[in-house]
């Protein structure tokens, strides 16, 4: 009886994994051995890091925001608390892009949160 062989199945998977580290430097995209474990290796920072960028980008904008509305004599804090007074919606995203572009627009925005900061002696009563 012929024995049974798995050439064509694992040289499928290989070239299917060589396929994949394509770009990768030296051994790495070559050797099936460290291809694979570069491979583990690369998948789990990218998972890792979808997560880091959202919060990075999150950081950049509240830098941002903070930036423009010192400029105007207001910190994000009261900014952003003022702008929750006023049912004012738009995310931290938004505000920052309308901080850079549109200067003008974020004026407006900046004297509608202080109209509706509390007064401090309003803010020493509760």
């Amino acid at each position: 009886m012929v024995r049974a062989r798995s050439k064509t199945t694992t040289a499928a998977r290989k070239k299917r994994t060589r396929k994949l580290t394509k770009g990768f430097r030296l051994g790495r995209h070559n050797l099936y051995r460290q291809a694979r474990v570069t491979l583990i290796r690369g998948r789990k920072f990218a998972f890792r890091d979808r997560k880091a960028k959202k919060r990075e980008f999150r950081r950049l904008w509240i830098v941002r925001i903070n930036a423009a509305c010192r400029m105007r004599g207001l910190r994000y804090s009261e900014f952003m608390h003022a702008m929750q007074l006023a049912n004012v919606t738009l995310d931290r995203k938004a505000l920052s892009e309308i901080a850079i572009h549109d200067p003008a627009a974020f004026d407006k925005l900046v004297e509608l949160a202080k109209k509706h900061l509390p007064k401090p002696a309003e803010a020493a009563k509760k």
